[in-house]
């Protein structure tokens, strides 16, 4: 986008106060920040239009393949800052918004942040949704717009507690509600023959309907669409049984309706959770192939050429329920032979598997998918018999349907002309582990494609202080084009470039100690190693394994308070599952220890813990800029790529961790002497845990271990509760299935070396700086090319 294209800061002005007076109906001098948040969100948002609407029909003109990303996630964080980003204009509306006496910062913050993912797999999409429109390929994200999402944490006596998430409390200027695009989901009922055809009769069907939001890429050149379902009632209320009196079973329709897209993975540890999720997920996969279909045959395409058309990408197996359903459109609704449809499936579907971890590849009991969805269930049991004959030398225990239950990731796998894994590491294991037999019988089918990044956001948004130092120092154009980062490396060994990077970082810190005394009411140095563990509280990523070194470290401090010692605050992030007990104690005890360690004069400030509740992508931006140290230390084979590595990395921050997920490629593009590596392999993992008493021979080689277990046992940290950690001490006795203690001494060791780095502050400067240049890699930009190269079959629209 050239400079003559912007719009100047007395015509943004203007736009605001426009939407002030004709959209918010307020005064100008009577208006809340909130109304002048959203005067300037529509004004902003009236310059997506345009892209939005010329990508469009662009699209349709020249008759191009769309991709379609079907995800339960797309955590997108704010978007008034984002969409400014990368139209070029956030220094302008900055200008407009402050020549109207107000705070810039203030009226960004007031946006919430959109409820809709949970974790990496939520932020991923998003990132591939806005390289996808950076890169001009055409395509949609389709998922739930959640009324409150996963939830919003916060803490009571050190637990976590969840509440409602309320982002759609307010009015939300980024959405397009498009009731015109509506379609009827079924759910139960019975399959009848009708004239020797099966027929499915839906007992239950709601409506869901479309709200669009753009997603317009860097310097605004083409924009996609992210399309989220609202689930709505087929029938408001029964009014004859309202004016009955039977108001709550007259309201029935509306609360199905209502549950469906109301929350983000609910509790399924009971039967009827277990059906809100089955039910969700074909919610969202229903209503997005209705959709495609429809714009398909729109276009006047017959469906035989459905794959020129259309690609479809399984976000992990939440929507590998796509396989069925589009068979079913195709069979049922067009009268296709079932070879011709599976045929069909195939080449417009593909899977990306994002996890190792047995739970997380979704099993359905027969029963729950024979209930809910009938007709389903028969594709199914079709699809498997398929395979079997095409593959008659199959194992006897490969199968979709096995041991009265649904295989979700061996249907995805099954229903895909490609499956990708998400770094070299884990789609190895998924060829070795995961899937061995398939991959057997389908060579080539699995292949790699490690995660990225958007570096709009999460540099040049994220970071304006060391994104001006780096435009300063090589221009700009390495936001479309991160490997031009490479240019940074002759600065690592220039010491005034050394120090203005290390000031940008310094200022960061700043900023993050001002937000911790304000928001948490603790004093953290901003001289201190800032060492940050933000993501997913799980037991696999090893938040415990960092606690108990930090309880160790606060132990050695107290014996030997004269020591010399680097300062550092240790920050942690993250949310546990509802239902996922020991995580949630392990946030307990991370509270815990951080009312102990704060508190405690002998430590003499020199360690502190901050725990601000509710992470989210707005808190991401706070922490990521000011961290030194990166804590990627799950247990080697569990992880299969993480982005947040990625992010800390990008920003200047040195890494601790394991052989595991993308830590293998950021080290080997960072450094190895740039990278702080602890712990086994994935291979000694594996073999480590053939020793039933790996735990207890691991503790009592480590006399430092076996002391923080005696403290928490005892109660150190929990004084009117002795016995409240005594379950985690015992697993970590008996069966410490994630090997923290066999890892201990080698993280702690690791820490060490962590303090020994930061003591000299011009190295470490030159290995913070060698990250930041060597990140071209893990560009999203870099991902989306391979998508669509080797798994799309689609060229940008861009190019033309």
């Amino acid at each position: 986008m050239k400079d003559t294209q912007l719009p100047s800061a007395e015509i943004l002005r203007d736009e605001i106060l426009h939407h002030i007076t004709y959209s918010m109906g307020k005064d100008p001098d009577h208006a809340s920040v909130y109304d002048w948040r959203m005067a300037l969100s529509l004004a902003i948002r009236d310059r997506v239009v345009a892209p939005w609407f010329a990508a469009t029909r662009r699209t349709w003109d020249e008759g191009r393949k769309r991709v379609y990303y079907l995800s339960m996630e797309f955590l997108i964080g704010r978007m008034l800052e984002d969409a400014a980003i990368n139209l070029g204009i956030r220094a302008t509306c900055r200008e407009a918004i402050e020549g109207l006496g107000l705070d810039w910062d203030a009226v960004v913050e007031n946006e919430p942040d959109a409820a809709l993912g949970n974790g990496g797999l939520g932020r991923l999409a998003a990132c591939y949704m806005e390289s996808m429109a950076t890169l001009g390929c055409p395509g949609y994200g389709y998922g739930i717009r959640y009324e409150h999402g996963l939830f919003k944490q916060r803490f009571e006596g050190g637990r976590q507690v969840e509440s409602p998430e309320d982002w759609l409390k307010q009015r939300h200027p980024w959405e397009f509600e498009r009731p015109e695009a509506a379609y009827e989901i079924g759910f139960k009922g019975h399959v009848a023959m009708v004239d020797g055809k099966p027929v499915w009769e839906p007992a239950e069907t709601v409506i869901a309907e479309a709200y669009d939001m753009p997603v317009v890429g860097w310097e605004g050149k083409w924009a996609n669409t992210l399309r989220l379902w609202s689930a709505k009632p087929t029938e408001q209320f029964d009014l004859a049984r309202f004016n009955h009196g039977d108001f709550a079973a007259a309201a029935e329709p509306e609360a199905l309706a209502r549950t469906l897209s109301r929350v983000l993975y609910p509790d399924d540890t009971t039967f009827a959770g277990k059906e809100l999720r089955l039910k969700q997920e074909y919610f969202l996969t229903s209503a997005a192939l209705q959709d495609i279909i429809r714009r398909h045959l729109a276009a006047d395409r017959s469906l035989s050429e459905l794959p020129d058309y259309v690609a479809i990408q399984m976000n992990d197996t939440h929507p590998a329920i796509a396989g069925p359903e589009l068979i079913r459109i195709l069979i049922d609704l067009h009268g296709m032979a079932f070879d011709a449809a599976m045929e069909i499936a195939l080449q417009c579907l593909g899977y990306t598997n994002h996890t190792l971890l047995p739970e997380a590849l979704e099993r359905w009991a027969t029963y729950l998918m024979g209930t809910v969805l009938p007709r389903h269930m028969q594709i199914i049991e079709q699809i498997d018999a398929w395979h079997l004959k095409m593959n008659p030398k199959r194992p006897h225990y490969v199968g979709i349907v096995k041991h009265q239950e649904v295989r979700m990731g061996e249907l995805a796998f099954i229903t895909s002309h490609k499956v990708n894994g998400v770094s070299a590491l884990h789609t190895e294991l998924i060829k070795r582990n995961l899937f061995p037999e398939l991959d057997k019988l389908h060579p080539g089918r699995i292949i790699n494609q490690t995660n990225g990044i958007t570096p709009r956001r999460w540099l040049r948004m994220a970071n304006s202080e060391l994104s001006h130092l780096i435009i300063d120092t090589i221009g700009d154009g390495w936001e479309a084009d991160l490997d031009r980062l490479r240019e940074l490396e002759p600065y690592a060994q220039d010491a005034a470039f050394r120090d203005a990077f290390m000031g940008a970082k310094r200022r960061n810190k700043e900023r993050l100690a001002q937000w911790v005394a304000e928001t948490q009411g603790i004093t953290i140095d901003p001289d201190a190693i800032f060492d940050i563990q933000v993501k997913r509280i799980h037991e696999y990523k090893r938040q415990l394994l960092n606690i108990l070194q930090t309880i160790a470290e606060w132990h050695e401090m107290r014996e030997n308070p004269q020591a010399d010692y680097q300062p550092r605050v240790k920050f942690f992030g993250g949310k546990a599952a509802p239902g996922y007990y020991t995580a949630k104690q392990i946030i307990r005890l991370i509270n815990d220890v951080a009312e102990v360690v704060n508190n405690d004069p002998y430590v003499d400030g020199r360690l502190k813990i901050v725990y601000p509740p509710n992470y989210n992508v707005s808190m991401a931006e706070r922490l990521i800029p000011a961290a030194d140290l990166s804590e990627q230390i799950s247990t080697a084979g569990k992880e299969a790529s993480g982005t947040g590595n990625m992010k800390f990395a990008l920003n200047g921050a040195l890494t601790i961790g394991t052989l595991d997920g993308a830590n293998v490629e950021i080290r080997e593009q960072v450094g190895a002497v740039n990278f702080f590596l602890f712990g086994m392999t994935a291979d000694e993992v594996m073999e480590r845990r053939k020793d039933p008493e790996h735990a207890r021979h691991a503790i009592l080689q480590s006399q430092s271990l076996q002391d923080v277990l005696q403290m928490i046992a005892e109660g150190r940290f929990s004084p009117e509760e002795p016995e409240r950690y005594h379950d985690l001490v015992h697993n970590m006795w008996h069966s410490d299935y994630f090997l923290v203690a066999s890892d201990f001494e080698a993280y702690a060791a690791a820490q060490k070396e962590v303090d020994a780095a930061f003591a000299d502050r011009a190295s470490w400067a030159e290995k913070a700086v060698l990250n930041t240049a060597r990140m071209g890699f893990f560009s999203s930009d870099r991902a989306i090319r391979g998508y669509m190269d080797e798994i799309w079959n689609t060229q940008s629209a861009l190019k033309a």
